[in-house]
């Protein structure tokens, strides 16, 4: 109807069927039905175990997206290190909470990764406003009490929002 088609080197299926009871879930399988992980709308997708035992699907954020939105933190960290710590402060933590994406339940360490690495990038691009003025951690925490950024969290589980839709 609109002419639409699929692109043969982007598309693909995945066998991503439960793995056996047996099954660590790493490494092959023996009976050959290792499902794979695929990334798909910013997430890696994979099987894990619960507390209980049993096999679920598990989501959290892919690394190329991570990658690009530590890039994209690092790069606006020093273009506007010029900036005050007031305004960057309030940009950054528009930034971590822009993030609520991908905040749902099991993706809290990445979460926790991002806000750490933003920290790290922001400290350091503080560092080069001047040549002899340095920011060590210890200066930098102490900034950061005047200044905090917004801690990183699951805002939505999966399960629900899956219920919603």
């Amino acid at each position: 109807m609109y002419g639409l088609t699929l692109h043969p080197e982007k598309t693909r299926l995945v066998p991503f069927r439960r793995p056996t009871y047996r099954s660590t879930g790493k490494g092959e399988d023996p009976f050959g039905t290792q499902p794979q992980d695929f990334d798909f709308l910013g997430f890696r997708h994979f099987w894990a175990r619960t507390r209980k035992g049993g096999w679920v699907v598990k989501q959290n954020t892919a690394a190329s997206r991570f990658r690009r939105a530590l890039k994209a933190v690092d790069d606006w960290c020093r273009r506007h290190r010029h900036w005050s710590l007031k305004e960057q402060q309030q940009a950054l933590a528009q930034k971590l909470r822009g993030t609520a994406f991908y905040g749902i339940t099991g993706n809290s360490t990445a979460l926790s990764r991002f806000r750490f690495w933003v920290l790290g990038s922001w400290r350091r691009w503080l560092d080069r406003r001047s040549q002899r003025a340095r920011m060590g951690w210890a200066k930098f925490n102490a900034m950061l009490e005047r200044y905090p950024l917004p801690p990183a969290r699951a805002t939505r589980s999966v399960l629900r929002h899956a219920a919603k839709a």
